[in-house]
């Protein structure tokens, strides 16, 4: 109960922090938005289809310290309290005793009231010793639990894999997406992507804008991770106070890349560059009378779209692969 009370504060207060403009139109025209793991505010490698750098994140409920590898764990990294204070069995000591001091002034007591005599002051010391020898080893203990984990080879990938093996699985993305040569990004995939992955991330692009233009907030749970359902859902919010409905149609893939895919904390994720077609309208909600776009009009787009598996989901469940989009970025 607690955890999901936890979870609804935060979507409540994302939908204030982080509202997309009612005067964007299909999913993703509002900007770039989402979460990329530890790659949130790295830029995904460039290809064919995006030959430009995507746009830094604007939204994301990942904050960047928390995003960056070893941010935490690097060595020498310390806490706030532990660079004011020093590092070590010194610095926990030391502020423990100022917090002592502390706690005595709230109190009424002074700084150090009832600490009568050398003997209460020496006693007060070893046992302020012993809590932080304590909480020196439970902080060392969880440090070394969080350490990052190296990449390595989950599901479908092939560990003996010859090298190169990163630009064939981007040819076969070229070639299921319907985009021309093998994408040229630097680095090989961490994870490899297969033909069935490749029909999902298509499919998912029309699914999603479909599911958007249908107000379907059933259909994007499925689609969507939690914090891109928070997004959406404030949208289709907007779209509804400014009384307009948002029309999409025709969506078709025109030419794909893939720019990376990597495996981190039980996840899958795998960043698709994608330029393709739709038909885009905003219509007046009560009379259908057109307000933005033009319906005989195909317009073309192109974006970067992230998209996560977690382990836990069975992939053979459905067409989807265990999928669902985690982020979407513009072309600076």
């Amino acid at each position: 109960m607690v955890a999901r009370i936890g979870a609804l504060s935060l979507a409540l207060a994302a939908m204030l922090a982080f509202s997309i403009d009612a005067a964007d139109a299909r999913v993703g025209g509002g900007g770039s938005f989402g979460s990329r793991g530890m790659r949130t505010y790295t830029p995904p490698p460039t290809t064919q289809t995006t030959p430009r750098a995507a746009q830094p994140m604007q939204k994301s409920m990942t904050q960047p310290n928390a995003a960056q590898p070893g941010a935490a764990t690097r060595p020498g990294a310390t806490s706030p309290m532990a660079s004011r204070f020093g590092s070590g069995f010194g610095g926990l000591l030391l502020g423990g005793l100022l917090g002592a001091g502390l706690f005595g002034l709230l109190s009424g007591a002074g700084l150090f009231g009832g600490l009568s005599g050398f003997a209460s002051l020496l006693g007060l010391m070893l046992q302020m010793a012993l809590i932080a020898g304590v909480a020196y080893l439970v902080i060392g203990y969880f440090r070394n639990r969080q350490e990052p984990a190296h990449a390595y080879g989950g599901r479908g990938a092939d560990p003996g894999a010859a090298p190169g093996a990163g630009h064939a699985q981007r040819s076969a993305l070229n070639g299921m997406l319907g985009g021309g040569a093998a994408s040229t990004a630097a680095g090989a995939s961490d994870l490899a992507i297969g033909p069935a992955d490749y029909d999902a991330f298509e499919r998912l692009l029309g699914e999603i804008q479909g599911a958007h233009s249908r107000e379907d907030v059933h259909a994007l749970v499925d689609l969507t991770t939690p914090e891109m359902l928070t997004y959406f859902s404030q949208d289709l919010h907007d779209n509804k106070a400014n009384g307009v409905r948002n029309d999409v149609s025709d969506v078709k893939l025109l030419q794909g890349d893939l720019a990376e895919a990597w495996i981190e904390a039980g996840s899958d994720y795998a960043t698709v560059a994608m330029r393709f077609a739709l038909r885009d309208t905003m219509v007046d909600r009560a009379t259908g009378k057109l307000v933005s776009g033009d319906p005989g009009e195909l317009q073309e787009a192109t974006e970067v779209w992230t998209f996560r598996r977690d382990h836990g989901q069975t992939a053979s469940l459905d067409w989807k692969q265990g999928w669902q989009l985690s982020a979407i970025q513009q072309m600076a």
